[in-house]
């Protein structure tokens, strides 16, 4: 009975919506992530813009409303907007940060509005009628999978991560279960905050400390510039020496495709994962079919006969 009673809830839900898209003209979504700061986030600002036309050309009733803000705060301001000043129908959203964003979310969701929410989750679960996230525990895992095909027992990595999150944790968490008996020896990890100057600091150290080391985890690819120039400074970029990075930034994977051998591979975590957010809440209103849920992007490896797949010469990422 209790089953019988989630479908008929779900069904509800599903033609309350599509009743949206029928009684107005216009379908209003609003789409919301801080503003660029970083490399990745630029990356997710050209995505969402394509997506925005594109989405936009197909289906001429849909509005997609781009607001990107600086802090949290302004972000829970700019949501306000969305629901007082545009009557937003749903509302596709990357939290700046999880708890400040979590009220104002539900705020929204309380208006009426579809909840999507993209990479980093609310701190209370259930307010979000669809997910759309990169693997995080997979990138770490894809990562120590490469690695253990080019290592062997008694070889020695340092690990560079990202900012103490729990996203980083994840990551990390998985990647030290799946090199467990191999073998390979991690001399140290260190946060390098997603920062490529932080990267080149932190490998700084580690080629200070450390003789012998036969690669380097990464995690991202703004460290992965940082580590890469600091082992050429060094001059220890050679004799076998390899980086893994992370994410599927542009010039990685031109690197890539060309035959680079310091940086031979790379491992998604798609920064089109608000175009992905997009394109599932417009179906929400245009298809015929479900689409609630949880969306959990893979991490592929990317390497010089797949790259070409991930290459966009326009994205500023």
């Amino acid at each position: 009975m209790q089953f019988g009673k989630i479908i008929a809830a779900g069904l509800i839900s599903a033609l309350a919506f599509a009743g949206a898209a029928t009684a107005q003209d216009t379908i209003k979504i609003g789409v919301s992530y801080p503003t660029p700061t970083h490399a990745w986030a630029a990356g997710m600002n050209w995505h969402a813009e394509q997506a925005e036309a594109r989405l936009e050309a197909l289906y001429p009733d849909v509005d997609l409303i781009l607001i990107n803000s600086p802090d949290p705060a302004a972000q829970a301001s700019a949501l306000e907007d969305l629901v007082s000043i545009h009557g937003i129908d749903a509302l596709v959203v990357l939290p700046f940060e999880s708890e400040p964003l979590t009220d104002p979310v539900l705020n929204v969701k309380d208006s009426g509005a579809l909840i999507t929410v993209v990479d980093r989750g609310l701190s209370q679960p259930g307010i979000e009628d669809i997910y759309v996230a990169g693997n995080n525990p997979e990138l770490g895992r894809i990562s120590a999978q490469y690695m253990m095909t080019r290592l062997e027992t008694g070889d020695n990595i340092v690990i560079l991560r990202g900012i103490p999150t729990i996203i980083d944790n994840e990551r990390f968490d998985a990647f030290m279960a799946e090199i467990e008996g191999s073998g390979i020896n991690v001399l140290d990890h260190k946060h390098a905050n997603w920062n490529r100057d932080d990267g080149f600091e932190v490998m700084q150290d580690f080629l200070s400390r450390f003789p012998d080391i036969d690669a380097v985890w990464a995690q991202d690819d703004d460290i992965a510039i940082g580590v890469v120039a600091a082992l050429e400074q060094a001059d220890r970029a050679g004799d076998g020496m390899f980086v893994v990075g992370g994410a599927g930034m542009k010039e990685t994977i031109r690197g890539i495709m060309d035959g680079n051998e310091l940086v031979p591979v790379d491992v998604l975590y798609p920064p089109s994962m608000i175009a992905t957010a997009m394109d599932v809440t417009v179906a929400a209103f245009k298809s015929n079919g479900p689409v609630a849920g949880r969306y959990i992007l893979g991490a592929t490896l990317i390497t010089q006969e797949n790259a070409e797949s991930f290459y966009f010469p326009d994205s500023p990422f």
